[in-house]
């Protein structure tokens, strides 16, 4: 039996707790950087492994090596009499999901067995945020809960993933417009990334507004702000290195909205110092906040949301908040 969770730390407490089979860390954050389509699985790794290296800090070959490991241990799945997939309800681990559906719908299962656990809360853990925070005994217990993964959940599954990837936002809209029923926590999902993209009011995304306001609130310090802004926008399921990456793209502009205490661009891949480090809004990114000046207008735009890739002087898409639409520039 094969396991595949999203992360180390459900990895390591399910080995602990027992559940029968090998347990694969799925090491990626296919929610931040660029996810096209249109790649041969060796040009998707190392586009990958490039920007896990320059995002995090990390050794690009080591960072190919470890991706290319993790495809291969799927591709000897028919090892093992069943497959589990263990993710949760937010953005983070849907697109994880979303790839790995692709990924199996792709192939002859043969006689694998292909199993999901996906959850959104957990009875007595208030303000449930990730398996990885679960016991053994609580990660244990999920175990004879999980469902086989139907045809249905396998179609829209790998429809999703192309969404997402594609260079044209239209077909998440078109997507998010269907019935996305068979895989519960989807279409939300797919909302909050739509609601990722700069604002027609400011320039900026959901993610990004939040984190601004935070900061006026006194979160300023990312010890603080980060708990803050995952109580806030839980459905993001982002981890401390996604919000600080953010932040850096602010901080980093030419027009920056941010002040750091770390002034060197790109700030610090370390995990400790990033707890350390704090956030000061400028007088422009208060402007921006308001509405009366507009971040892609003042610094253009090289961003990159799955399988779009926003760039030039101005967004060829903006979320537009009071209508809930995403629109084109014509």
């Amino acid at each position: 039996m094969l396991h595949i969770h999203n992360g180390d730390s459900a990895a390591g407490t399910a080995r602990k707790a027992d559940i029968p089979g090998k347990h694969l860390p799925w090491r990626e954050a296919l929610v931040c950087g660029p996810a096209p389509t249109g790649l041969s699985a060796e040009e998707f790794i190392k586009l990958r492994a490039q920007h896990l290296a320059a995002a995090y800090g990390a050794n690009r070959n080591q960072c190919e090596q470890e991706l290319q490991a993790q495809e291969e241990t799927l591709a000897r799945f028919t090892d093992h009499e069943e497959v589990v997939l263990w993710f949760e309800d937010d953005l983070f681990c849907q697109v994880q999901l979303l790839y790995l559906l692709d990924w199996f719908a792709q192939r002859d299962l043969g006689n694998t067995k292909l199993s999901l656990i996906c959850i959104e809360e957990f009875p007595g853990v208030p303000g449930f945020r990730g398996l990885g925070q679960l016991s053994e005994e609580q990660l244990l217990s999920l175990f004879p809960q999980r469902q086989e993964v139907s045809a249905a959940q396998l179609q829209i599954g790998s429809i999703a993933w192309r969404a997402y990837s594609s260079p044209d936002p239209a077909e998440l809209i078109s997507l998010i417009n269907s019935d996305l029923s068979a895989i519960p926590f989807l279409k939300r999902a797919l909302i909050k990334h739509i609601q990722r993209f700069p604002s027609t009011t400011n320039g900026l995304g959901r993610v990004e507004n939040a984190t601004l306001d935070l900061i006026t609130k006194g979160y300023g310090n990312f010890r603080s702000l980060f708990p803050a802004f995952a109580r806030r926008e839980s459905e993001y399921g982002f981890g401390d290195a996604q919000l600080y990456l953010e932040l850096r793209r602010l901080a980093d502009a030419p027009a920056p909205l941010v002040r750091s205490s770390n002034s060197s661009r790109g700030g610090t891949r370390d995990p400790a110092q990033i707890l350390l480090s704090s956030f000061e809004i400028t007088e422009l990114g208060k402007a921006v906040l308001s509405g009366e000046q507009d971040f892609v207008v003042r610094n253009g735009i090289d961003y990159w949301l799955g399988g779009v890739h926003l760039q030039g002087n101005e967004a060829d898409w903006r979320w537009d908040e009071d209508a809930k639409e995403l629109l084109v520039r014509l």
